[in-house]
């Protein structure tokens, strides 16, 4: 008898035909949401310069690209606003024409098919950058500012949100806009809310893309120690119970262990976004001619998917819809 093992695995790799047999993870264009900027001060798109190829748009070319979002067959986008006028308390943001409402109208009517995600946050929006009302020693208030987040909910769904988008991290927030939706007849808007948030180095590139820097401190007062998974499996718990839909792990890479631990402890639709610095260091090393782009990207978001997100946020996304296309 020989000595070699008869379990040969290499027989199921042979061919392309017997890896897709046996493939174990599938991506779909329908995995993917892809997030877009608005900008209320710009004539024309203006891109992102540590993010290659993506804009921040005006109405008109946001509502041409979604068009194209939506012929490749991706299902949603999340909007973020970059408004014209900041003050202390983001007023913008929940105002019933700030540009992420005229942008949610504006796509509804040329795009009933897609779903149209609002986030809901503040830094965008706040003078100082951060994500709630600021108390005077610069802590932010957190239940004044739910008052805001409930009424920046309320206003998006006013404008045809096919789904709200809680990211400021505060405690109670979903249960607030939970609640602030039913009161409004909008007791049928999901709440996709952004769970477990950490404090990350990765968020740099976004914070130019949505102009959205803290002007002082930083926001590990309220977003996650990256150390910790047992407070996002909390924190995800308690979104849960406070009514949300869906729950996110943000960022994907450095987290894929969270997004493992909540996909195993939780039945709830899971998301993971893949964030600006993941998808800039991708972009920057590609340019350089260090890595295969394509191969890479397909690679990421396959492990994001292998590690349970049942859906993934990614500026990747109409790269990925257009090479799943060609594999078809």
């Amino acid at each position: 008898m020989s000595s070699f093992p008869e379990n040969r695995m290499r027989r199921l790799r042979a061919t392309p035909a017997l890896r897709r047999l046996v493939q174990e993870t599938w991506l779909s264009v329908s995995d993917l949401i892809y997030p877009m900027f608005v900008a209320e001060d710009i004539n024309r798109p203006r891109e992102i310069e540590p993010m290659p190829g993506i804009f921040q748009h005006t109405l008109d070319s946001l509502v041409s690209e979604v068009e194209s979002v939506a012929e490749l067959g991706i299902p949603a986008v999340l909007l973020f606003g970059i408004p014209s006028h900041k003050d202390e308390v983001g007023s913008q943001g929940y105002a019933s024409d700030g540009i992420v409402q005229e942008a949610i109208r504006a796509i509804k009517q040329a795009q009933q098919e897609l779903a149209v995600i609002g986030d809901v946050c503040m830094c965008e929006y706040t003078s100082h950058g951060h994500c709630g009302i600021l108390l005077e020693d610069g802590i932010v208030d957190n239940d004044r500012t739910l008052e805001l987040l409930a009424e920046t909910a309320v206003s998006q769904a006013d404008a045809g949100a096919d789904i709200v988008a809680p990211s400021a991290m505060m405690d109670g927030q979903v249960g607030a806009i939970r609640d602030a939706l039913d009161d409004n007849d909008y007791d049928n808007v999901p709440i996709m809310a952004y769970s477990a948030k950490y404090a990350s180095s990765f968020y740099g590139p976004f914070r130019e893309a949505a102009e959205s820097a803290p002007q002082m401190g930083d926001r590990r007062g309220y977003q996650m120690d990256p150390a910790n998974v047992n407070e996002a499996m909390r924190e995800i718990e308690g979104d849960i119970f406070e009514g949300a839909d869906i729950v996110m792990v943000k960022p994907a890479l450095a987290y894929l262990d969270v997004i493992s631990k909540a996909k195993q402890r939780f039945d709830t639709p899971l998301a993971a976004y893949n964030v600006s610095g993941e998808y800039s260091m991708v972009k920057a090393a590609s340019a350089n001619g260090w890595i295969d782009e394509r191969r890479i990207v397909m690679e990421t978001l396959t492990g994001i998917k292998r590690a349970g997100a049942d859906l993934i946020l990614s500026y990747h996304a109409k790269d990925v819809a257009e090479w799943l296309a060609e594999e078809r």
